[in-house]
């Protein structure tokens, strides 16, 4: 039987740090879309901010082990 390495039990620790880097792309695109005029673009990048913000929301359902997670 294998033992868990310490520090990795929880992977509630990791996900906190994704949910950052995920915030992070998201602030990114947002702040792109007045940068660019072209309408597809800037739907483009509304659209993945919206996905990036779906994975957040996934990621902090999994962290209070919400079954609204997995729907």
């Amino acid at each position: 039987m294998t033992l868990p390495m310490p520090g990795h039990e929880d992977p509630r620790e990791h996900t906190r740090r994704i949910k950052g880097m995920l915030r992070e792309a998201m602030d990114l695109v947002r702040q792109d879309v007045p940068k660019v005029s072209d309408p597809k673009a800037q739907a483009l990048f509304e659209t993945s901010a919206e996905v990036l913000g779906g994975l957040i929301t996934a990621y902090e359902h999994f962290e209070q082990r919400s079954e609204d997670a997995w729907r």
